[in-house]
């Protein structure tokens, strides 16, 4: 069943780690980029924008190689180190509200995505696999791990128990005041009992990192029919991932924003939303959701309540289940004429985390005219999607943790 293996990570040394590790790059503003790569010569921001040491902004296979000869530069000056043998890392996060993540980081299988064992909810853009595919078959080596689930696995968990009693190899506080520990599984058994947990598993779900993972295991079909020696274990039918228990996993929704209300009367939209739900003006009153199928909706200075009306909306299977999706058909598409979720100006997606207090201030300042908040999806909801080979609408789940890049690099 699913193949999960130790291998031997490219990691900073110990004394640098905390400068090397960095977020995505497209989460920092250009201010919080400059600043950093202006101060901090270690920083991974370093090596995935390698035209700033030029003053130059450097894009295409140009910039590829250039990441190539940075990450090159930082090994030949003893930045980074490579593990003698293959190993297991258990990395653990603390959030600054002292949310604790903890999981694996281990290398997956890209036959495995392709065969449907590692299975997937969202779709992705094959513009996007087809270029960050050809970055991987230049830069040769994942810095940003895969999020992946799986079901709750005691043996797992106690082998992870003995080694975090234990002094970590990392131990830093990120300036967000995040912190991060790793640990090496170095036992030959420690190591072979988590292979064999994860071979006897049916299926393991992607959590976050979607078009990574399909980009890597189409340069792995790409590398094995160019490879006539292919024999299935080369490095490239490989992608590094970070394996997280379903009970770990945080699900943020996200709220919905929309401009106009396509032409509509207050008292016309509201006339329309009778007709799938039972509505309740609560003025002033703040109001979240506390189960599915309701929703909540800021619209021209008052919150009001939705409740689905069952019997006027059909569940044919697990996408019409949820939530989001119960929007888009009832509300979005018909009323509002918002038809491509991914590129229609009208509409924008708030991380659940700022909650309808910010949709409330973004309408009052006249920004959009009516949000829609609603509960996040369980990890129950997103596996019955995944198990039926449905894709959830764009923007659906925001999913921590949220990885560092350059802790552990897996080079193939």
């Amino acid at each position: 069943m699913p193949i999960v293996k130790a291998f031997r990570a490219t990691r900073p040394t110990r004394e640098k780690v905390s400068l090397i590790a960095s977020r995505a790059y497209e989460t920092y503003s250009k201010k919080e980029r400059e600043a950093r790569l202006d101060n901090n010569p270690f920083s991974f921001l370093h090596i995935v924008n390698p035209g700033y040491k030029y003053q130059k902004e450097v894009s295409g296979k140009k910039r590829f190689k250039l990441v190539k000869n940075r990450f090159q530069e930082f090994k030949e000056d003893g930045i980074f180190i490579k593990d003698n043998q293959p190993l297991f890392y258990i990395h653990r996060i603390v959030y600054r509200n002292e949310q604790v993540f903890l999981g694996l980081v281990a290398k997956a299988s890209c036959q495995d995505y392709l065969n449907g064992k590692i299975k997937k909810h969202e779709d992705t853009i094959l513009d996007r696999e087809n270029t960050f595919s050809e970055y991987l078959k230049t830069v040769r080596f994942n810095a940003d791990p895969v999020l992946l689930t799986y079901p709750k696995q005691d043996r797992i968990n106690k082998i992870i128990e003995r080694y975090t009693s234990e002094r970590a190899e990392y131990e830093f506080t990120t300036t967000s005041r995040e912190t991060h520990y790793l640990w090496l599984i170095d036992d030959e058994n420690d190591i072979n009992n988590i292979e064999q947990v994860f071979a006897k598993m049916q299926n393991i779900y992607i959590a976050d990192g979607h078009h990574r993972c399909a980009s890597s295991a189409l340069l792995a079909q790409k590398l094995a029919q160019n490879n006539d020696a292919h024999n299935g274990d080369e490095d490239y039918n490989y992608f590094m991932s970070y394996l997280i228990s379903e009970d770990q996993l945080d699900i943020h929704e996200f709220n919905r924003l929309i401009t106009d209300l396509n032409g509509l009367h207050k008292d016309e939209f509201l006339i329309k939303l009778d007709e799938h739900f039972k509505i309740e003006n609560r003025g002033e009153t703040y109001y979240k959701p506390h189960q599915k199928h309701h929703f909540s909706m800021y619209l021209d200075g008052d919150f009001y309540s939705l409740y689905l009306r069952k019997s006027e909306y059909q569940f044919e299977n697990a996408l019409e289940q949820l939530d989001a999706q119960i929007l888009y058909k009832t509300v979005l598409k018909p009323i509002l004429n918002i038809t491509d979720l991914k590129n229609d100006s009208r509409i924008d997606y708030i991380k659940g985390q700022k909650d309808m207090a910010y949709v409330k201030s973004a309408i009052d300042q006249n920004q959009y005219a009516v949000g829609f908040g609603m509960l996040p999806p369980t990890i129950e909801e997103i596996k019955n999607i995944a198990d039926e080979a449905l894709v959830m609408p764009p923007k659906t789940t925001y999913i921590d943790p949220k990885l560092r890049s350059g802790i552990t690099i897996y080079e193939f």
